[in-house]
């Protein structure tokens, strides 16, 4: 298979110090065009893509590989690359803004090289061009596209080395080039098309192909790469989401969103003077004009490419690498983007080689005829790349944060439900942004009625104004109706019911149809355990429910707490209880209430009373105005010889804070009757109980006996 007379005697491209500074010419200005987006934060689902807390240990990098599911689309390769960047600069925005800025670089820097390997005239032209380019700029700005970054470098790296193979015939070549197209495919499947782009790139270099020196070769690669792509679409489907209503369409339709897709992408890469995040949802109907309109443009254009391919097979060749690269996106099967737009700048990201090649070559051969000198040639050659870098940098600046990104979309797009929901989100439910949030998921709702999750935000900011709970209820009702199966929407209307006078029946039906949904669904756990434990009956239930919220999520304090809370109750496990206080203090040091309702209970063990008044002023540090903390730290004081001054002091904070406290005022009042001289203070404090409380014995009792003994 190896022809020695064959084997390139230069050294490699990467080895010249000419094309070294080239390359880091190239590194500078990308770098110069893209740095707006280096001081950007993250965006939409960029938090689903760094990697997550339960993946960042060593045991992570096994799930990534070999759980589906773990991550948000089986891209193991890609993931693993986010894994090593978490260790290297944690959750810093800028070193991933950096990376994948640097893999953009690379990813034009191997384009070069591969159009070197070819004898492309002008390759650093055409290296430029892609690289500064706008539509590469959401692949760039958005930290989830790594992805494209990453697999357009693996991607050329491999095609590089299979085309020194295919002049070489060296078998080392070859595997290194396979194995790198397999590196490829485990960081974005889009890069199946490799092996058709190959064989358009040998046809165009030789004007035909050859069965056994060109497509056998190939055969493994295709056969790898449609198993890859089967694979993601799968994946798409039943992990992701692409199936429903929204993803039927008949033959005829998909040809036409295919036609008018095409048309589209070579719209903005010719005049990418209007880019956007989120683009229109066209209607892919065959009774509209403009899609057979757009087809047939498409099919003339293809039909002008094969008739020039006669004389220049340069235009056809990279029209359908093109189309072949953006085919997975066309429509033909289903991914999740197309639930509110079927065309994206980041599908584009590596079909757009297809025709920015030929388009500098066209550049170059036009300035070169131009009756102008070398270096007058070379600055308006440049000219379109300086000019494509500028409209980069401006694009750069809509991905500075989430809300920049979104209400620029909705400007130019007010169509974009997405950016409506996505911009909710974004601003929360603070009550600084509660009304504008409320407005935008309901700008959602009236351009797609069916969003359930827009139903229940907006149900759950609802919930937070006074006098809305019944709109809320409504909403939860209406996201159940369009989605049985919502666990979150189940959870939260059994919460919004919990206090509806008649509806705790429904409250509790609506919790346990969240837990069987979702069985590890930790809130819904604790909050049926909160409804049950309002009942001395169902205590015990509670408890189950609450071990069962700790058990799926032991990381969360207000579990442990809750368990607690319940444990209290229970006759006989006030240790159990102290010891989920002590749990809920490792996980929140500064829980309050958990110190709180720890020292309550360690108060009501024998022998624990030093440890309780720790945890009262532990909690008083951090709540001075906890009226229930300075009543407990009193009681146990006022136990302690000696200290009934510091008894009284903690007795008149609790009254202070809360004049209706009727356990503090008898407390006060039996302290300062005990302090002697202060008889009158005594009887007040203790008639305010009564006051506060008419049937409180105990402080009858006491006035009755300061009574008596003053008689």
């Amino acid at each position: 298979m190896e022809s020695p007379s064959a084997v390139r005697p230069a050294n490699p491209a990467w080895a010249n110090p000419g094309a070294v500074g080239s390359a880091v010419l190239l590194l500078a200005a990308v770098l110069l065009a893209f740095y707006p987006c280096l001081t950007g934060g993250f965006l939409w689902d960029d938090s689903a893509h760094v990697t997550g807390p339960q993946l960042r240990p060593l045991r992570g990098l096994w799930r990534i590989w070999f759980e589906v599911g773990a991550t948000q689309q089986y891209y193991p390769l890609l993931h693993s690359a986010f894994w090593v960047e978490h260790r290297l600069w944690g959750d810093s925005v800028l070193g991933y803004h950096l990376a994948n800025v640097a893999l953009h670089a690379a990813a034009a820097w191997m384009l070069v090289l591969v159009l070197r390997e070819l004898s492309f005239p002008s390759p650093w032209l055409a290296g430029l061009v892609f690289a500064l380019h706008p539509v590469c700029v959401e692949s760039v700005a958005w930290i989830s596209e790594q992805k494209n970054t990453l697999s357009a470098a693996i991607y050329l790296a491999s095609a590089l080395l299979y085309l020194r193979f295919d002049g070489s015939r060296r078998r080392t070549l070859y595997s290194w080039a396979f194995g790198l197209y397999v590196l490829a495919l485990l960081t974005k499947s889009v890069t199946a098309t490799l092996p058709a782009a190959l064989l358009v790139v040998l046809w165009w270099r030789r004007g035909r192909l050859d069965w056994r020196r060109d497509v056998l070769p190939l055969a493994p690669w295709f056969a790898v790469g449609a198993a890859s792509g089967l694979f993601t679409a799968w994946v798409e489907e039943k992990f992701i989401g692409a199936e429903g209503a929204e993803f039927s369409f008949t033959a005829v339709e998909r040809i036409l969103l295919a036609g008018r897709a095409v048309a589209f992408y070579i719209r903005s890469l010719a005049w990418p003077g209007r880019l956007m995040f989120i683009y229109p949802r066209w209607s892919p109907r065959s009774d509209m004009p403009l899609n057979w309109l757009c087809l047939a443009g498409v099919l003339a254009l293809t039909g002008a490419l094969v008739a020039l391919a006669r004389r220049r097979r340069g235009p056809i060749a990279g029209f359908l690498i093109f189309v072949g690269t953006l085919f997975p996106v066309l429509g033909f099967v289903n991914v999740y983007p197309f639930r509110f737009s079927f065309v994206a700048d980041h599908f584009q990201y590596l079909a757009s080689i297809g025709l920015l090649v030929p388009a500098a070559w066209g550049l170059s051969w036009v300035a070169g005829r131009l009756p102008l000198g070398a270096a007058a040639r070379a600055c308006l050659a440049l000219a379109v790349p300086a000019a494509l870098g500028a409209l980069s940098w401006r694009q750069c600046r809509i991905y500075r944060d989430p809300d920049t990104l979104y209400r620029s979309t909705i400007a130019v797009n007010p169509s974009a439900w997405l950016a409506h929901y996505n911009l909710a989100v974004s601003l929360g439910t603070g009550p600084e942004h509660l009304a504008e949030a409320i407005s935008e998921y309901e700008a959602t709702l009236r351009l797609k009625p069916d969003h359930w999750e827009a139903r229940n935000n907006l149900a759950t900011a609802l919930t937070k104004l006074p006098g809305r709970s019944g709109e809320a209820i409504a909403q939860f009702e209406q996201a159940l109706r369009y989605n049985p199966d919502f666990a979150e929407a189940h959870n939260n209307l059994g919460v919004a019911l919990e206090d509806v006078p008649g509806r705790a029946a429904e409250a509790l039906e609506h919790l346990r149809a969240a837990i069987r949904i979702r069985p590890d669904y930790a809130a819904a756990h604790c909050n049926l355990g909160n409804i049950l434990a309002a009942d001395p009956q169902t205590l015990a239930a509670a408890v189950g429910e609450f071990e069962a919220a700790v058990r799926i999520e032991p990381g969360a304090a207000q579990y442990h707490y809750a368990l607690a809370n319940a444990l209290s109750l229970q006759g006989g496990r006030l240790a159990d209880a102290a010891d989920q206080y002590r749990a809920a203090l490792r996980l929140r040091p500064g829980y309050g209430e958990a110190h709180a309702n720890l020292a309550n209970a360690l108060a009501r063990l024998p022998g624990r009373s030093a440890e309780a008044m720790a945890e009262y002023s532990a909690a008083l540090r951090i709540e001075p105005s906890d009226a229930q903390s300075h009543y407990g730290l009193g009681l146990l004081i006022a136990r302690e010889p000696g200290r009934l001054r510091e008894a009284i002091e903690e007795f008149d904070w609790a009254v202070r804070l809360n004049p209706d406290f009727a356990e503090a005022h008898f407390g006060l009042g039996i302290s300062l009757a005990m302090s002697g001289g202060r008889r009158d203070e005594a009887e007040a404090h203790l008639k305010r109980a009564l006051e506060i409380r008419p049937d409180y014995e105990p402080a009858r009792k006491a006035l009755k006996d300061l009574e008596a003994g003053h008689r």
